[in-house]
């Protein structure tokens, strides 16, 4: 199976570019980097269908494996239903803060310079309805 070197690097140039928007603050950009990379592992799951050429189910010599080319159609329809939930939060949010960009609060910035709080244990004094095995609720 040869695969096309065009195809690799369209493929490598849609992950870094994917990738290069999610880390972004913008909304809109961090949904565009989504689809990239969606549409990135579309072409992923291509060049794994078969040598090229081939005919996908009948004809002479191997034929080319139907499953990735169904991979690739369910693959079009997550993206797609993930990217319009998406557009749906970016328009809520809009409409509420008139604000496209994801910033930084308290938390991220303790976090980032390693000062991260430790995370709050239970004490062995406190009960908790889910520690009975007979709780009432």
């Amino acid at each position: 199976m040869s695969v096309s070197i065009a195809l690799l690097g369209a493929m490598a140039v849609l992950y870094a570019c994917g990738v290069y928007l999610l880390l972004d603050k913008s909304v809109t950009r961090i949904i565009i980097g989504v689809l990239l990379i969606g549409n990135a592992t579309n072409l992923l799951l291509l060049s794994l269908a078969g040598p090229p050429g081939a005919p996908p189910i009948a004809g002479s010599g191997t034929s080319s494996d139907p499953l990735p080319q169904a991979l690739i159609l369910t693959a079009i329809v997550i993206t797609f239903a993930v990217s319009a939930f998406l557009m749906a939060l970016v328009y809520r949010s809009w409409r509420l803060a008139q604000e496209d960009r994801v910033e930084r609060d308290a938390a991220d910035v303790a976090i980032g310079q390693g000062d991260a709080p430790e995370p709050e244990e239970a004490s062995a004094d406190e009960e908790s309805e889910f520690d009975r095995p007979g709780a009432e609720q």
